[in-house]
């Protein structure tokens, strides 16, 4: 029996919260305990200034109602590596952004320079989560016009898509190895293979054709 499952009997599931009876006879006296291989991001959590609320999205972005509505995350690997990672919410169209490093100038001016490849009625929001690497939203938002929202404290789910392409990206780019040295065309590469699947949610249309169908009704 590993250390990890004695603490997992100790603490209530649900919330991760220590019965109050066992408190007493636990050397660090904490509450509440997260797995060291936990995914949440220890960095930045509630940091990122002036940030507006998941909760003030307009309707027709949560409704998935039209195009243009986008979700990130930035995803890391060793040697300081990392890709950002954008899902469009009507048609699960993914962009990949090889950035050069973490720090919020890096991602925030990887994105600006990816939004000039989009039509303009096509980004028009981005919803992201409480790392630091959006803290300077402002610059984006005044460099492409495009409103960012941000999720709740640990409430990932709120951009499921986002999330589940994350998931599909580790068959290309697997935990622990080294993101670094993928080529953005290489990246362009691997989210033109999750744009050609067909998807069940999008009655198996590829999330390609159904990004063709979003730029054609603009034009």
């Amino acid at each position: 029996m590993s250390h990890e499952t004695i603490y997992r009997s100790l603490y209530i599931q649900a919330r991760g919260v220590l019965k109050k009876e066992l408190l007493d006879h636990l050397r660090a006296r904490r509450t509440v305990r997260r797995s060291r291989h936990a995914s949440l991001k220890r960095n930045g959590l509630g940091q990122v200034k002036d940030a507006v609320s998941i909760s003030e999205r307009p309707a027709c972005v949560e409704d998935r109602a039209v195009p243009g509505h986008w979700e990130g995350d930035l995803i890391g690997g060793s040697k300081n590596g990392y890709v950002a990672t954008l899902d469009e919410r009507q048609s699960r169209y993914v962009m990949l952004i090889k950035v050069a490093n973490k720090d919020t100038r890096s991602v925030i001016a990887g994105q600006i320079k990816q939004s000039k490849r989009l039509p303009k009625e096509l980004y028009k929001s981005l919803t992201w989560d409480r790392g630091k690497e959006l803290a300077d939203h402002p610059r984006l938002t005044m460099a492409t016009d495009v409103e960012v929202y941000f999720c709740d404290p640990h409430s990932q789910w709120q951009r499921g898509s986002n999330e589940n392409t994350n998931r599909l990206l580790r068959q290309y780019l697997p935990r622990g190895t080294d993101l670094s040295v993928h080529s953005q065309a290489k990246l362009s590469a691997i989210a033109r293979q999750l744009n050609e699947r067909p998807r069940k949610t999008l009655q198996y249309q590829t999330p390609a054709e159904k990004f063709a169908e979003c730029v054609a009704a603009i034009s």
